[in-house]
Protein backbone atom coordinates (compact mmCIF):
# COMPACT_ATOMS: atom_id res chain seq x y z
CA UNK A 1 0.00 0.00 0.00
CA UNK A 2 1.35 3.24 -1.33
CA UNK A 3 1.70 6.44 1.16
CA UNK A 4 1.78 8.85 -1.04
CA UNK A 5 -0.38 11.80 -0.66
CA UNK A 6 -3.78 10.85 -2.06
CA UNK A 7 -5.97 13.42 -4.83
CA UNK A 8 -8.88 15.03 -2.75
CA UNK A 9 -12.48 13.06 -3.91
CA UNK A 10 -16.01 13.16 -2.68
CA UNK A 11 -17.15 10.21 -1.81
CA UNK A 12 -20.37 9.19 -3.02
CA UNK A 13 -20.86 6.03 -0.83
CA UNK A 14 -20.96 5.92 3.17
CA UNK A 15 -20.26 2.80 4.82
CA UNK A 16 -21.48 3.06 8.70
CA UNK A 17 -20.14 0.06 11.01
CA UNK A 18 -21.85 0.07 14.05
CA UNK A 19 -25.48 1.16 12.67
CA UNK A 20 -27.84 0.49 14.49
CA UNK A 21 -25.73 1.41 18.06
CA UNK A 22 -26.29 3.60 20.41
CA UNK A 23 -24.17 6.45 18.67
CA UNK A 24 -25.72 5.64 15.80
CA UNK A 25 -28.95 6.36 16.88
CA UNK A 26 -28.70 9.22 18.75
CA UNK A 27 -25.81 11.30 16.69
CA UNK A 28 -25.05 9.82 13.11
CA UNK A 29 -28.45 9.02 11.46
CA UNK A 30 -29.49 12.99 13.02
CA UNK A 31 -26.73 14.79 11.60
CA UNK A 32 -26.34 12.81 7.89
CA UNK A 33 -30.61 13.55 8.18
CA UNK A 34 -29.68 17.65 8.63
CA UNK A 35 -27.37 17.93 6.58
CA UNK A 36 -29.99 16.52 3.68
CA UNK A 37 -32.29 18.54 4.56
CA UNK A 38 -29.74 21.23 4.45
CA UNK A 39 -28.96 20.44 0.73
CA UNK A 40 -25.30 19.39 2.41
CA UNK A 41 -24.97 15.89 1.24
CA UNK A 42 -24.00 14.82 -2.27
CA UNK A 43 -27.62 14.37 -4.16
CA UNK A 44 -26.41 10.70 -5.22
CA UNK A 45 -24.38 9.46 -1.50
CA UNK A 46 -25.66 6.68 -0.78
CA UNK A 47 -25.65 5.31 2.77
CA UNK A 48 -25.22 1.84 3.84
CA UNK A 49 -25.33 0.41 6.99
CA UNK A 50 -23.93 -2.30 8.87
CA UNK A 51 -23.93 -4.41 12.35
CA UNK A 52 -24.21 -7.89 13.60
CA UNK A 53 -28.25 -7.20 14.46
CA UNK A 54 -30.05 -8.66 11.50
CA UNK A 55 -32.54 -6.33 9.34
CA UNK A 56 -33.32 -5.96 6.07
CA UNK A 57 -33.55 -2.37 4.23
CA UNK A 58 -37.27 -1.72 5.40
CA UNK A 59 -36.49 -2.61 8.93
CA UNK A 60 -33.26 -0.56 8.92
CA UNK A 61 -34.96 2.42 7.57
CA UNK A 62 -37.59 2.28 10.23
CA UNK A 63 -35.21 2.21 12.80
CA UNK A 64 -33.98 5.11 11.14
CA UNK A 65 -37.12 7.19 11.12
CA UNK A 66 -37.56 6.10 14.56
CA UNK A 67 -34.23 7.57 15.89
CA UNK A 68 -35.18 10.77 13.66
CA UNK A 69 -38.11 10.93 15.65
CA UNK A 70 -36.69 10.64 18.97
CA UNK A 71 -33.44 12.56 18.56
CA UNK A 72 -34.05 15.11 15.59
CA UNK A 73 -35.66 18.44 15.64
CA UNK A 74 -38.59 18.29 13.30
CA UNK A 75 -37.93 21.59 11.58
CA UNK A 76 -34.34 19.65 11.28
CA UNK A 77 -36.11 16.81 9.55
CA UNK A 78 -37.54 18.42 5.92
CA UNK A 79 -37.11 15.62 3.01
CA UNK A 80 -36.83 12.93 5.68
CA UNK A 81 -38.42 10.39 3.17
CA UNK A 82 -36.05 11.40 0.51
CA UNK A 83 -32.68 10.73 3.06
CA UNK A 84 -34.55 7.73 4.07
CA UNK A 85 -34.12 6.37 0.52
CA UNK A 86 -30.68 6.68 0.80
CA UNK A 87 -30.54 3.95 3.38
CA UNK A 88 -29.35 0.35 2.56
CA UNK A 89 -28.42 -1.95 5.18
CA UNK A 90 -26.14 -5.48 5.39
CA UNK A 91 -26.00 -7.53 8.64
CA UNK A 92 -22.15 -8.88 9.26
CA UNK A 93 -20.17 -10.08 11.87
CA UNK A 94 -16.78 -8.94 11.49
CA UNK A 95 -15.27 -11.47 12.67
CA UNK A 96 -16.56 -14.10 9.53
CA UNK A 97 -14.60 -12.87 6.75
CA UNK A 98 -16.57 -14.31 4.48
CA UNK A 99 -19.68 -11.95 5.34
CA UNK A 100 -17.36 -8.82 3.80
CA UNK A 101 -17.77 -10.35 0.47
CA UNK A 102 -21.71 -9.69 0.69
CA UNK A 103 -20.96 -6.11 2.07
CA UNK A 104 -18.72 -5.34 -0.57
CA UNK A 105 -21.86 -6.25 -3.10
CA UNK A 106 -24.33 -4.04 -1.40
CA UNK A 107 -22.07 -1.30 -0.98
CA UNK A 108 -21.45 -1.63 -4.62
CA UNK A 109 -18.64 -0.18 -6.83
CA UNK A 110 -17.99 3.94 -6.39
CA UNK A 111 -18.03 6.46 -8.87
CA UNK A 112 -16.23 9.18 -6.84
CA UNK A 113 -15.19 7.49 -3.63
CA UNK A 114 -16.29 5.32 -0.58
CA UNK A 115 -15.92 7.07 3.15
CA UNK A 116 -16.28 4.47 5.77
CA UNK A 117 -17.20 5.15 9.49
CA UNK A 118 -15.72 2.65 12.08
CA UNK A 119 -17.61 2.23 15.41
CA UNK A 120 -16.97 -0.72 16.67
CA UNK A 121 -15.36 -2.39 19.82
CA UNK A 122 -11.75 -2.45 20.21
CA UNK A 123 -11.42 -6.16 19.59
CA UNK A 124 -12.79 -5.75 16.16
CA UNK A 125 -10.75 -3.10 14.43
CA UNK A 126 -8.31 -5.64 12.99
CA UNK A 127 -10.74 -8.15 11.72
CA UNK A 128 -12.86 -5.08 10.66
CA UNK A 129 -9.79 -4.00 8.38
CA UNK A 130 -8.38 -7.54 7.18
CA UNK A 131 -12.32 -7.59 5.64
CA UNK A 132 -12.07 -4.84 4.24
CA UNK A 133 -8.98 -4.77 2.19
CA UNK A 134 -10.16 -8.85 1.57
CA UNK A 135 -13.15 -7.48 -0.29
CA UNK A 136 -11.75 -4.81 -2.00
CA UNK A 137 -13.58 -2.36 0.15
CA UNK A 138 -10.04 -0.26 1.02
CA UNK A 139 -8.78 1.12 -2.19
CA UNK A 140 -7.26 4.05 -4.00
CA UNK A 141 -10.33 5.66 -3.30
CA UNK A 142 -11.74 5.18 0.28
CA UNK A 143 -11.15 7.08 3.44
CA UNK A 144 -11.89 5.59 7.16
CA UNK A 145 -13.06 7.95 9.92
CA UNK A 146 -12.33 5.95 13.39
CA UNK A 147 -14.61 6.40 16.35
CA UNK A 148 -12.97 6.19 20.05
CA UNK A 149 -11.85 4.23 21.95
CA UNK A 150 -8.12 3.75 20.09
CA UNK A 151 -6.72 1.45 22.66
CA UNK A 152 -6.59 2.03 26.56
CA UNK A 153 -2.67 2.85 26.54
CA UNK A 154 -0.05 3.55 23.77
CA UNK A 155 1.04 -0.16 23.07
CA UNK A 156 -2.67 -0.90 22.21
CA UNK A 157 -3.06 2.22 20.38
CA UNK A 158 0.18 1.33 18.11
CA UNK A 159 -1.86 -2.08 17.81
CA UNK A 160 -4.73 -0.57 16.44
CA UNK A 161 -3.04 2.50 14.22
CA UNK A 162 -0.41 -0.21 12.50
CA UNK A 163 -3.41 -2.33 11.85
CA UNK A 164 -5.47 0.78 9.74
CA UNK A 165 -2.02 2.15 8.35
CA UNK A 166 -1.40 -1.13 6.80
CA UNK A 167 -4.59 -0.93 4.61
CA UNK A 168 -5.04 3.12 4.48
CA UNK A 169 -1.99 5.88 4.24
CA UNK A 170 -2.71 8.48 7.33
CA UNK A 171 -3.87 11.19 4.98
CA UNK A 172 -6.93 8.64 4.45
CA UNK A 173 -7.59 8.20 8.45
CA UNK A 174 -10.09 10.06 10.12
CA UNK A 175 -9.78 10.02 13.85
CA UNK A 176 -12.77 11.54 15.57
CA UNK A 177 -12.95 13.31 18.63
CA UNK A 178 -16.31 14.78 18.47
CA UNK A 179 -15.26 17.58 20.49
CA UNK A 180 -13.18 19.53 17.90
CA UNK A 181 -16.72 19.14 15.95
CA UNK A 182 -18.42 21.82 18.30
CA UNK A 183 -18.50 25.36 17.20
CA UNK A 184 -17.04 26.77 20.06
CA UNK A 185 -14.03 24.86 20.10
CA UNK A 186 -13.43 25.99 16.54
CA UNK A 187 -14.61 29.70 17.41
CA UNK A 188 -11.24 29.33 19.78
CA UNK A 189 -9.16 28.95 16.72
CA UNK A 190 -11.19 32.37 15.93
CA UNK A 191 -10.80 34.36 19.00
CA UNK A 192 -6.78 33.75 19.34
CA UNK A 193 -6.05 34.36 15.66
CA UNK A 194 -8.73 36.43 13.82
CA UNK A 195 -8.37 39.30 16.58
CA UNK A 196 -5.54 41.34 17.32
CA UNK A 197 -6.31 41.97 21.11
CA UNK A 198 -5.74 38.78 22.95
CA UNK A 199 -3.06 36.65 20.62
CA UNK A 200 -0.27 39.47 22.25
CA UNK A 201 -1.58 38.62 26.00
CA UNK A 202 -2.01 34.95 25.06
CA UNK A 203 1.40 34.03 27.35
CA UNK A 204 2.86 33.97 30.27
CA UNK A 205 3.84 37.38 31.00
CA UNK A 206 0.07 38.28 31.12
CA UNK A 207 -1.68 34.64 31.81
CA UNK A 208 -1.92 33.52 35.37
CA UNK A 209 -3.48 30.04 34.79
CA UNK A 210 -5.64 28.13 32.67
CA UNK A 211 -9.12 25.83 33.88
CA UNK A 212 -10.36 23.17 31.65
CA UNK A 213 -13.54 21.60 33.42
CA UNK A 214 -15.61 18.88 31.62
CA UNK A 215 -18.06 18.32 34.22
CA UNK A 216 -21.04 15.39 33.93
CA UNK A 217 -24.18 14.44 35.98
CA UNK A 218 -24.50 11.32 34.58
CA UNK A 219 -23.34 7.84 36.16
CA UNK A 220 -22.36 4.93 34.33
CA UNK A 221 -25.75 4.72 32.16
CA UNK A 222 -25.07 2.06 29.39
CA UNK A 223 -21.33 2.36 29.41
CA UNK A 224 -21.08 -0.49 32.82
CA UNK A 225 -18.50 -2.46 31.20
CA UNK A 226 -16.61 -0.26 29.00
CA UNK A 227 -16.70 3.07 31.83
CA UNK A 228 -14.75 0.58 34.54
CA UNK A 229 -12.52 -0.69 32.49
CA UNK A 230 -11.45 3.03 30.97
CA UNK A 231 -11.78 5.68 33.95
CA UNK A 232 -12.36 9.22 33.73
CA UNK A 233 -8.80 9.21 32.76
CA UNK A 234 -8.31 7.56 29.49
CA UNK A 235 -12.42 8.66 28.74
CA UNK A 236 -11.93 11.99 29.36
CA UNK A 237 -9.03 13.41 29.38
CA UNK A 238 -6.87 11.40 27.16
CA UNK A 239 -8.50 12.93 23.95
CA UNK A 240 -11.45 15.83 24.45
CA UNK A 241 -9.25 17.33 27.43
CA UNK A 242 -5.87 17.35 25.99
CA UNK A 243 -7.55 18.48 22.56
CA UNK A 244 -8.91 21.28 24.16
CA UNK A 245 -5.81 21.95 25.98
CA UNK A 246 -3.40 22.06 22.43
CA UNK A 247 -5.83 24.43 20.58
CA UNK A 248 -5.61 26.83 24.03
CA UNK A 249 -1.98 26.67 24.19
CA UNK A 250 -0.63 25.88 20.50
CA UNK A 251 1.51 28.50 18.42
CA UNK A 252 -0.11 30.36 15.58
CA UNK A 253 0.26 27.89 12.56
CA UNK A 254 0.95 29.03 9.02
CA UNK A 255 -2.62 28.78 7.43
CA UNK A 256 -6.03 27.37 8.69
CA UNK A 257 -5.25 23.45 7.37
CA UNK A 258 -5.03 20.30 8.64
CA UNK A 259 -0.88 20.01 8.38
CA UNK A 260 -0.28 23.10 9.94
CA UNK A 261 -2.59 23.18 12.40
CA UNK A 262 -2.06 19.49 13.47
CA UNK A 263 1.62 19.94 13.13
CA UNK A 264 1.24 22.66 16.19
CA UNK A 265 -1.32 20.85 18.14
CA UNK A 266 1.48 17.74 18.28
CA UNK A 267 4.06 20.27 19.66
CA UNK A 268 2.48 21.04 22.63
CA UNK A 269 1.15 17.54 23.55
CA UNK A 270 5.38 16.57 23.29
CA UNK A 271 5.83 19.19 25.71
CA UNK A 272 3.63 18.54 28.59
CA UNK A 273 5.73 17.95 31.56
CA UNK A 274 5.86 14.68 33.63
CA UNK A 275 3.00 14.86 36.39
CA UNK A 276 4.46 14.22 39.94
CA UNK A 277 2.56 12.40 42.49
CA UNK A 278 1.17 15.53 44.26
CA UNK A 279 -0.56 17.23 41.36
CA UNK A 280 -3.21 14.69 40.55
CA UNK A 281 -6.38 13.95 42.64
CA UNK A 282 -8.75 10.88 41.82
CA UNK A 283 -12.12 10.08 43.10
CA UNK A 284 -15.34 8.03 43.13
CA UNK A 285 -18.19 9.03 43.73
CA UNK A 286 -20.66 7.49 45.93
CA UNK A 287 -24.91 8.09 46.61
CA UNK A 288 -25.67 11.44 47.04
CA UNK A 289 -28.52 13.93 45.09
CA UNK A 290 -27.89 15.54 41.59
CA UNK A 291 -30.82 18.49 41.09
CA UNK A 292 -33.22 16.89 44.08
CA UNK A 293 -32.65 13.74 43.02
CA UNK A 294 -30.97 10.60 45.20
CA UNK A 295 -28.86 8.73 42.94
CA UNK A 296 -26.29 5.88 43.80
CA UNK A 297 -22.59 5.51 44.14
CA UNK A 298 -20.22 3.83 41.82
CA UNK A 299 -20.10 0.67 43.87
CA UNK A 300 -23.98 0.32 43.67
CA UNK A 301 -24.24 1.06 39.94
CA UNK A 302 -21.32 -1.55 39.49
CA UNK A 303 -22.79 -3.87 41.43
CA UNK A 304 -19.32 -4.64 43.28
CA UNK A 305 -16.39 -2.61 44.72
CA UNK A 306 -13.96 -1.03 41.99
CA UNK A 307 -10.61 1.06 41.99
CA UNK A 308 -11.63 2.91 38.82
CA UNK A 309 -11.40 6.59 39.14
CA UNK A 310 -14.76 8.82 38.35
CA UNK A 311 -13.18 11.64 38.90
CA UNK A 312 -9.74 13.36 38.36
CA UNK A 313 -8.33 16.50 38.98
CA UNK A 314 -4.45 17.57 37.30
CA UNK A 315 -1.71 20.76 37.49
CA UNK A 316 -0.45 20.11 33.78
CA UNK A 317 2.46 22.04 33.11
CA UNK A 318 3.82 23.27 29.28
CA UNK A 319 7.51 23.42 28.97
CA UNK A 320 8.15 26.03 26.40
CA UNK A 321 8.75 29.87 26.00
CA UNK A 322 5.20 30.68 26.13
CA UNK A 323 3.62 28.76 28.73
CA UNK A 324 6.90 28.28 30.73
CA UNK A 325 5.68 28.73 34.85
CA UNK A 326 1.78 28.62 34.00
CA UNK A 327 -0.25 25.97 35.80
CA UNK A 328 -3.37 24.14 33.60
CA UNK A 329 -5.88 22.45 35.68
CA UNK A 330 -7.82 20.05 34.13
CA UNK A 331 -10.73 18.44 35.91
CA UNK A 332 -12.96 15.89 34.71
CA UNK A 333 -15.80 13.93 36.98
CA UNK A 334 -19.20 12.00 37.12
CA UNK A 335 -22.17 12.80 39.34
CA UNK A 336 -21.23 16.56 39.63
CA UNK A 337 -23.39 19.32 40.03
CA UNK A 338 -24.20 20.18 36.62
CA UNK A 339 -23.23 19.49 33.00
CA UNK A 340 -20.59 21.91 31.73
CA UNK A 341 -17.48 22.32 29.64
CA UNK A 342 -15.64 25.15 30.04
CA UNK A 343 -12.12 26.67 29.35
CA UNK A 344 -10.89 29.39 31.53
CA UNK A 345 -8.60 31.34 30.94
CA UNK A 346 -7.49 33.87 34.06
CA UNK A 347 -5.25 36.81 33.38
CA UNK A 348 -2.58 38.87 35.42
CA UNK A 349 -3.62 41.95 37.73
CA UNK A 350 -2.79 44.87 36.98
CA UNK A 351 0.57 45.41 37.99
CA UNK A 352 -0.21 49.15 39.57
CA UNK A 353 -3.48 50.37 40.47
CA UNK A 354 -4.39 54.45 40.40
CA UNK A 355 -7.33 54.01 41.86
CA UNK A 356 -6.33 51.70 45.24
CA UNK A 357 -5.62 55.29 46.97
CA UNK A 358 -9.21 56.03 46.37
CA UNK A 359 -10.23 52.62 47.99
CA UNK A 360 -10.91 50.80 44.81
CA UNK A 361 -9.67 47.23 43.97
CA UNK A 362 -9.28 46.01 41.05
CA UNK A 363 -9.38 42.06 39.92
CA UNK A 364 -8.30 40.50 36.79
CA UNK A 365 -10.01 39.95 33.93
CA UNK A 366 -11.00 36.36 32.93
CA UNK A 367 -12.56 34.64 29.88
CA UNK A 368 -14.58 31.53 30.43
CA UNK A 369 -15.19 29.70 27.04
CA UNK A 370 -18.31 27.68 27.10
CA UNK A 371 -18.83 24.89 25.11
CA UNK A 372 -21.60 22.85 26.49
CA UNK A 373 -24.44 22.75 27.15
CA UNK A 374 -24.53 26.46 26.12
CA UNK A 375 -21.83 27.95 23.78
CA UNK A 376 -20.69 31.34 24.83
CA UNK A 377 -17.77 33.34 25.00
CA UNK A 378 -17.55 35.73 28.46
CA UNK A 379 -14.69 38.15 28.82
CA UNK A 380 -14.88 39.95 32.18
CA UNK A 381 -14.06 43.43 32.42
CA UNK A 382 -13.10 46.37 35.17
CA UNK A 383 -15.66 49.30 34.95
CA UNK A 384 -16.85 52.16 37.34
CA UNK A 385 -19.92 51.80 39.37
CA UNK A 386 -22.12 54.45 38.68
CA UNK A 387 -22.27 57.60 41.61
CA UNK A 388 -20.28 60.84 42.74
CA UNK A 389 -17.55 59.12 44.10
CA UNK A 390 -17.28 61.62 47.26
CA UNK A 391 -16.91 58.20 49.38
CA UNK A 392 -14.13 56.70 46.90
CA UNK A 393 -14.36 55.25 43.55
CA UNK A 394 -16.13 52.23 43.06
CA UNK A 395 -14.87 49.66 40.20
CA UNK A 396 -16.22 46.50 39.58
CA UNK A 397 -15.99 43.37 36.99
CA UNK A 398 -18.59 43.19 34.81
CA UNK A 399 -19.35 40.63 32.05
CA UNK A 400 -19.12 41.19 28.02
CA UNK A 401 -21.29 37.99 26.92
CA UNK A 402 -21.46 36.68 23.64
CA UNK A 403 -23.91 33.68 23.66
CA UNK A 404 -23.22 32.02 19.64
CA UNK A 405 -27.29 31.57 19.52
CA UNK A 406 -27.66 35.23 19.92
CA UNK A 407 -24.60 36.37 18.40
CA UNK A 408 -25.57 34.70 14.72
CA UNK A 409 -28.98 34.12 15.24
CA UNK A 410 -29.41 33.11 11.41
CA UNK A 411 -27.53 29.00 11.65
CA UNK A 412 -29.11 26.08 13.35
CA UNK A 413 -27.38 24.66 16.56
CA UNK A 414 -25.33 21.91 14.99
CA UNK A 415 -24.93 18.26 15.91
CA UNK A 416 -20.87 18.26 16.26
CA UNK A 417 -21.09 14.94 14.10
CA UNK A 418 -22.88 17.01 11.57
CA UNK A 419 -19.30 19.25 10.81
CA UNK A 420 -16.93 15.74 11.13
CA UNK A 421 -19.24 13.73 8.77
CA UNK A 422 -19.33 15.96 6.08
CA UNK A 423 -15.49 16.86 6.42
CA UNK A 424 -14.84 12.51 6.18
CA UNK A 425 -16.99 12.89 3.17
CA UNK A 426 -15.02 15.70 1.64
CA UNK A 427 -11.81 14.47 3.07
CA UNK A 428 -10.87 17.52 4.81
CA UNK A 429 -8.83 16.05 7.72
CA UNK A 430 -8.19 19.61 9.95
CA UNK A 431 -10.69 18.82 12.25
CA UNK A 432 -9.36 15.36 12.93
CA UNK A 433 -6.68 13.51 15.13
CA UNK A 434 -3.34 12.82 13.34
CA UNK A 435 -1.28 9.94 15.07
CA UNK A 436 1.67 11.10 16.44
CA UNK A 437 -1.56 13.40 18.43
CA UNK A 438 -3.01 10.38 19.71
CA UNK A 439 0.49 8.72 21.01
CA UNK A 440 1.94 12.04 22.41
CA UNK A 441 -1.58 12.00 24.58
CA UNK A 442 -1.39 8.14 25.42
CA UNK A 443 2.36 8.93 26.29
CA UNK A 444 1.77 11.59 28.50
CA UNK A 445 -1.57 9.67 29.72
CA UNK A 446 0.55 6.35 30.58
CA UNK A 447 2.97 8.11 32.40
CA UNK A 448 0.21 9.55 35.38
CA UNK A 449 -0.72 5.98 35.26
CA UNK A 450 2.12 4.22 36.17
CA UNK A 451 2.69 7.29 38.77
CA UNK A 452 -0.31 6.00 40.35
CA UNK A 453 0.10 2.40 40.22
CA UNK A 454 3.59 3.10 41.41
CA UNK A 455 2.21 5.16 44.90
CA UNK A 456 -0.92 2.37 45.29
CA UNK A 457 -2.76 5.35 44.77
CA UNK A 458 -6.44 4.95 45.03
CA UNK A 459 -10.36 6.85 44.09
CA UNK A 460 -11.02 9.14 47.58
CA UNK A 461 -14.67 9.10 47.98
CA UNK A 462 -16.77 11.95 47.13
CA UNK A 463 -20.23 12.79 47.20
CA UNK A 464 -22.57 12.57 44.44
CA UNK A 465 -23.65 15.93 43.60
CA UNK A 466 -20.64 17.43 44.93
CA UNK A 467 -17.80 19.08 43.07
CA UNK A 468 -15.39 16.07 43.67
CA UNK A 469 -13.16 15.42 46.48
CA UNK A 470 -11.86 17.89 48.86
CA UNK A 471 -7.75 17.04 48.16
CA UNK A 472 -9.03 18.75 44.21
CA UNK A 473 -9.79 22.01 46.15
CA UNK A 474 -6.91 21.81 47.90
CA UNK A 475 -4.90 21.27 44.37
CA UNK A 476 -5.71 24.56 42.93
CA UNK A 477 -5.99 26.87 46.68
CA UNK A 478 -3.08 25.75 47.41
CA UNK A 479 -1.55 28.10 44.82
CA UNK A 480 -4.12 30.65 45.66
CA UNK A 481 -6.32 29.44 42.52
CA UNK A 482 -9.88 28.92 42.81
CA UNK A 483 -11.98 26.43 40.42
CA UNK A 484 -14.82 28.87 38.49
CA UNK A 485 -17.75 27.25 39.34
Amino acid sequence: MTNSISAPFTSDRLLLFGATGDLSRRMLLPSLCALDAEGLLDPKIEIVGTARSDHDDAEFRNFARESLEQFLPAERRGGMARFLNRLSYQTLDANQMEGFNALAAKVGEPKDGLSIFLSTAPSLFEPTIRGLQASGLAGDNVRIGLEKPLGVDLASSKVINDAVARAFPEDRIFRIDHYLGKETVQNLLALRFANLMFEPLWNAAHIDHVQITVAETVGLESRVAYYDDSGALRDMVQNHMLQLLALVAMEPPVSYDATSVRDEKVKILRSLRKVSTNETVTGQYRAGAIGGQAVPGYDDELGRDSNTETFVAIKAHIDNWRWQGVPFYLRTGKRLPKRTTEIVVQFRDVPHSIFHGRGARTVPNRLVIGIQPSENITLSLMAKVPGLDRNGFGLRSIPLDIAMPDAFAGPQRRIAYERLLLDLIEGEQTLFVRRDEVEAQWEWIDAIRAEWEGQAQEPRTYTAGSWGPSAAIALAERDGVTWHE
